[in-house]
């Protein structure tokens, strides 16, 4: 079920910035000759009566593209093609997919908030999750249990649950706890956090979902979109100082992981990640990166300063070799994520 709903989400945030370009090639008046998801084999295709634009969905789901007429040098002279436009009308159609994706994340960000709600810990005596090594999952305790009493000590909620764990040190621990309307008693030894410098079993609150009002929820989605972009920054930025590696980076095997384990908590869990992923994809295409959109926009930035376009030949030369060194980082995070599976990280 995973690899389905990460196809699904990843074919979204990728229509959503191909449907920018799209869009704004089409308000311009730059003639469309074909919108596609995914590269490789065509798979699906349609085209309207008196419309230019062949859509496409292609065999491989990891990106899509909006041709247009006049975008290569070797394309046929059009009237209505892209090399034929304004400089800036040029510029608005390159930066007008990163800006849909980053417009769309704050659009399912404040859906979230404003329908299903914000996540927040719950005061309730109920497991929300049991951490894997732990020694409530060694004692068998699972997400859901309602712990009724600990040393034979009422707790009827997480103050005093996390109170009376705390209180008995590294003592062992009888625990009761309710499960499908039966009890169960539990043995556990809570084990030493030099972290927070406290005992602990391993579990942590359940979460509940609290509805915002429309005002509140836009508001909210703006701020927290703007966090999300300034950790973007601050990760790439972490990245060109060494501070991470490219085995901190997750590909599309990482990605695909992180949005089954997302989809686990819920839509609304789904729907926060897929905006966060949405922002990197904004981000990430506006770097002056040789083949991404950001390095266009930097070409198209020198042609408005010296007044006349860079060599097509040159340019494209520099976006073919980008390309390459792109497949090759592709291929090594690729790897990495795989690594990482095996290993249990």
């Amino acid at each position: 079920m995973v690899i389905p709903i990460a196809v699904l989400v990843l074919g979204f945030l990728i229509f959503v910035h191909e449907l920018g370009h799209f869009m704004v090639a089409k308000i311009v008046g730059i003639q469309v000759d074909e919108f596609s998801i995914g590269f490789g084999p065509k798979l699906f295709g349609y085209q309207k009566k008196k419309d230019t634009t062949l859509y496409t969905i292609r065999l491989l789901p990891l990106g899509g593209y909006v041709k247009m007429a006049g975008e290569n040098p070797e394309d046929e002279e059009s009237v209505n093609g892209f090399n034929t436009k304004p400089l800036k009308h040029r510029f608005a159609v390159i930066s007008a997919g990163s800006i849909m994706n980053f417009l769309v994340a704050i659009l399912l960000i404040v859906i979230t908030y404003g329908v299903i709600g914000i996540p927040i810990a719950s005061n309730s005596n109920i497991i929300g999750e049991v951490i894997q090594g732990s020694p409530a999952m060694a004692a068998g305790l699972q997400s859901g249990d309602r712990i009724i009493s600990i040393n034979d000590v009422p707790t009827k909620n997480w103050e005093d649950v996390s109170g009376n764990i705390r209180k008995n040190g590294g003592q062992e621990l009888k625990l009761i706890v309710e499960r499908n309307n039966q009890r169960h008693s539990f043995l556990i030894k809570p084990k030493y956090d030099p972290e927070y410098k406290i005992y602990q079993i391993g579990i942590t609150q359940s979460i509940i979902w609290q509805r915002q009002g429309f005002f509140q929820a836009i508001q909210l989605g703006l701020n927290q979109s703007v966090q999300f972009a300034r950790l973007v920054f601050e990760s790439i930025g972490g990245l060109i100082a060494g501070k991470y590696s490219t085995n901190d980076v997750a590909g599309p095997v990482g990605i695909t992981v992180a949005i089954g384990e997302a989809a686990k908590g819920g839509a609304g869990y789904l729907m926060i990640f897929a905006a966060v992923l949405g922002i990197n994809l904004a981000i990430i295409n506006l770097l002056p990166i040789p083949a991404l959109d950001g390095s266009k926009l930097i070409f198209l930035t020198i042609e408005g300063l010296r007044g006349k376009p860079v060599d097509p030949e040159k340019e494209n030369f520099i976006h073919l070799i980008g390309f390459a060194l792109l497949m090759v980082l592709f291929l090594l995070i690729t790897y990495n994520d795989i690594a990482r599976i095996i290993n249990g990280g």
